[in-house]
């Protein structure tokens, strides 16, 4: 890894982009001990609940399996 950026997508609960850009950087930096100015965001888009894969964020919202 080292130098390398590795691009990955990944699936929030969140009110708002402002929101969702806290949640994802503070998950990085508790989890994987990434500093949040080493990560960049190309995009943050809203997807409808049916299209959630993510078992944790379904639950958050509310939905069922």
């Amino acid at each position: 890894m080292g130098d390398a950026w590795q691009r990955f997508t990944r699936e929030v609960a969140a009110k708002d982009e402002t929101d969702a850009r806290h949640t994802l950087l503070s998950d990085l930096g508790s989890k994987h001990r990434i500093p949040r100015k080493l990560v960049r965001m190309k995009t943050v888009a809203a997807i409808r609940p049916d299209e959630v894969t993510d078992d944790v964020v379904r639950h958050r919202l509310g939905g069922a399996k």
